[in-house]
């Protein structure tokens, strides 16, 4: 399941979704406004069921099984918001779900996950070991992989977001969502340019895991960084079809340092009133980072999640 959904796909997703996942609201800040020198309009995924977007490409994975599979049961790896997002879709459909969890992920999510129901496996925090894991409950157990990222449904699921944006804020000229594996800026991006293909797509990484800006830069994926950034949900390697996807919609990458990145956070918490984790408020640091690309533009900001580690904060 990892080739590219279509738009027709991205449609079947919203509508497949559509009992279980929430309608995010848009917010908007005149200080932030200010700040930015452009519109911008601020799509709230960390109010989404499960505190993220992933909700949405899990629900439509779960929801894509036939009865037979289904009864298997579901299985992943995830740092975090996937693996409680695909917990809590497998929960509204009643079937099992296995997360393999890297040592050393955030407390809280691994917390969240729990309470949704899911096994957890625990693993090394490396990518091969991951992979392996979940090759082995696959075998112990039947259950249906549903990759973070390079998922067809997942990819479609995530793209139901930017269908949403542009019906509550129509007209925008730009749009930005954080890059990790890529499967949320590939799925926005197709569903994007479904309804507006003169729409100018970006996206916003940590320069401690900068592989999607390097592939692009070189024309080849890159697979040697090695990720040191404090924004855990965008450690992921960008994924070879999702790193297609953006290539094939111009998506325009703007690294920005975890310091600039935290700073941004701070200013959503303070101005916008929204609890967001620091690897949604990359797109606000690359805003406030490149403003000229941004000035006088109405832009639709992706911001992706809301867990955050209460305990961890130094006060």
């Amino acid at each position: 399941m990892n080739l590219l959904p279509g738009f027709d796909d991205i449609l079947a997703a919203a509508a497949r979704i559509a009992p279980y996942a929430s309608v995010t609201p848009v917010l908007r800040s005149a200080a932030l406004d200010t700040l930015a020198g452009a519109e911008l309009h601020f799509k709230c995924e960390n109010l989404q069921r499960g505190g993220a977007f992933k909700f949405r490409g899990a629900c439509n994975a779960v929801w894509s099984l036939d009865d037979g599979q289904a009864a298997h049961g579901v299985v992943t790896h995830s740092s975090g918001n996937h693996g409680n997002a695909l917990a809590l879709a497998a929960a509204t459909r009643g079937i099992a779900a296995h997360v393999v969890v890297p040592e050393g992920a955030v407390r809280a999510k691994l917390a969240a996950i729990e309470r949704a129901g899911a096994i957890l496996h625990r693993c090394a925090p490396t990518q091969a070991a991951r992979e392996a894991t979940c090759a082995e409950v696959q075998r112990a157990t039947g259950a249906e992989l549903v990759h973070p990222y390079a998922d067809t449904r997942v990819m479609a699921g995530q793209g139901t977001l930017a269908l949403e944006l542009l019906q509550q804020a129509p007209g925008l000229d730009a749009l930005i969502t954080p890059v990790g594996g890529g499967g949320l800026a590939s799925g926005v991006a197709i569903a994007a340019h479904g309804i507006d293909p003169a729409l100018d797509l970006f996206g916003a990484e940590p320069l401690g895991a900068d592989d999607t800006a390097q592939s692009l830069a070189r024309g080849t994926r890159v697979t040697t960084v090695v990720p040191d950034t404090i924004c855990d949900g965008l450690r992921a390697l960008v994924g070879e079809r999702n790193l297609d996807a953006l290539r094939t919609h111009r998506v325009e990458v703007i690294t920005v340092s975890d310091a600039e990145t935290v700073a941004a956070m701070r200013l959503l918490w303070s101005e916008l009133k929204q609890v967001v984790e620091v690897s949604s408020a990359t797109v606000f640091a690359a805003i406030l980072k490149q403003p000229q690309r941004f000035a006088g533009r109405r832009v639709g900001v992706v911001l992706t999640g809301g867990n955050v580690d209460l305990d961890a904060l130094p006060w």
